[in-house]
């Protein structure tokens, strides 16, 4: 295992990212909750408006108890933002999929989070490739 770095330069980049990932879920509970949803149910719904996935697969995304994930989709579904269905290739697996509506509610999530947008749209396109690639490398993940 690597020595953790405590240089001040490392010390200011984990500082600076802890500082980008708390004002994003700031500005993530507040446009859920202009939607009557949680932070939690909000990124339930973005992750779903991807794909239709399993309960388990959500929780694994975000790193929490399939349990809370049922929860999560219970009032999902109970405001006809969500429905289980049958998985096409494993029947016995229930998918979460967005209704058409939770569709809707998703985009305008997504369209009012400008915290991450703007501050992006100052940096140019080669920037914002090498961030992303960085962010990447960092978790481990192929850089493309």
């Amino acid at each position: 295992m690597a020595t953790p770095r405590t240089d001040p330069l490392s010390l200011e980049v984990v500082e600076l990212i802890g500082t980008v990932v708390a004002r994003y879920y700031e500005e993530y509970d507040q446009a859920a909750a202009e939607h009557s949803l949680t932070g939690a149910q909000a990124r339930v719904l973005r992750l779903l408006s991807m794909e239709p996935m399993p309960m388990r697969r959500i929780a694994q995304k975000l790193k929490c108890e399939p349990s809370n994930v049922t929860g999560i989709v219970d009032r999902l579904e109970a405001r006809d933002l969500v429905e289980r269905r049958p998985d096409p290739a494993d029947r016995r697996v229930k998918l979460a999929a967005p209704t058409e509506k939770g569709r809707a509610t998703a985009a305008l999530l997504r369209n009012s989070l400008n915290f991450a947008r703007e501050p992006l749209a100052e940096l140019s396109e080669e920037e914002r490739r090498m961030l992303r690639d960085l962010l990447k490398r960092m978790l481990g993940e192929d850089v493309e």
